[in-house]
């Protein structure tokens, strides 16, 4: 009888979820292109290529600079803002919450697309700066090389941080009030109460928070795709757009689902790490 009910989910989970997951490994062994049904196994040469392309390296460079630049940000601001939010003097301040929130709601590609005319050669940004008498070049941020992937890194940490925020406060909200209570009876400082009580409390959510949010940049796609499309010179390729353009546009499916299980082996390494060295329980 639970089979029975739970046999809608099952089949739509084998079709649309399991299969395409196993086919898709099994594909990284072959030279299959998704245009001749044919397909010849190879073994390892797809994960063997991976690491002597050029482009995958520089696309996997990109994407760990991207998760170390923007992670500790994002976490970090999220964190200071969601104490903040906390305090007694902001608690029933809802405009705040929403406000910070709000970019989590929007459309990557339509935050991006606005970014793209922030970072022209007379956007906001170039506009500003030579107001303020620096000396700014006369083009976009995004048509160099040096500063194309930082500008994108912004633009990320500001639209992604509202959403951990949230998450934060939230765990917040599971402190028992009392241990505060009698903390500051027995005199602690605001340090000690954040090191001692709120961060121990929280733990699990920050692990939580961070394991997504690496996962995410991970998989860092539309921005990439709308703002530059890899370039300029691939300053800005991706290991998920690189996939893209292998997979989907070049058709070579074999190497393409090669890369993303080398993503997958990837993220499932560093939550791991993530996970031992944020462990509610003591050494």
């Amino acid at each position: 009888m639970i089979f029975a009910f739970l046999s809608p989910w099952l089949i739509i989970f084998a079709i649309f979820n399991a299969f395409p997951i196993i086919y898709s490994f099994f594909t990284s062994f072959t030279d299959y292109s998704g245009l001749n049904p044919e397909m010849k196994f190879v073994g390892l040469g797809n994960y063997i290529k991976a690491f002597q392309d050029e482009v995958f390296l520089k696309a996997l460079g990109n994407t760990l600079i991207f998760v170390v630049g923007t992670i500790p940000f994002t976490t970090g601001i999220a964190l200071l803002l969601a104490l903040l939010l906390n305090s007694k003097r902001l608690k029933k301040n809802g405009i705040f919450k929403a406000g910070f929130f709000l970019p989590s709601v929007i459309s990557m590609v339509v935050i991006s697309t606005i970014w793209i005319y922030l970072y022209s050669s007379n956007g906001l940004f170039n506009t500003v700066g030579s107001f303020l008498g620096f000396q700014m070049e006369a083009r976009s941020w995004l048509a160099s090389p040096k500063t194309a992937l930082l500008s994108i890194m912004i633009m990320d940490i500001w639209a992604a941080f509202g959403y951990y925020l949230i998450l934060i406060y939230a765990g917040l909200q599971n402190v028992p009030e009392q241990l505060y209570e009698a903390a500051r009876i027995d005199g602690a400082t605001n340090t000690q109460i954040a090191l001692k009580i709120t961060l121990p409390y929280i733990r699990p959510t920050l692990f939580f928070v961070i394991a997504i949010n690496t996962i995410r940049s991970f998989q860092i796609f539309s921005e990439i795709y709308t703002m530059t499309g890899g370039g300029p010179r691939n300053s800005t390729q991706t290991i998920v757009h690189y996939l893209y353009q292998v997979a989907f546009r070049q058709f070579d499916m074999g190497y393409g689902s090669a890369i993303s299980y080398i993503l997958l082996i990837m993220i499932m390494i560093v939550t791991l790490i993530q996970r031992y060295l944020l462990r509610s329980d003591p050494v």
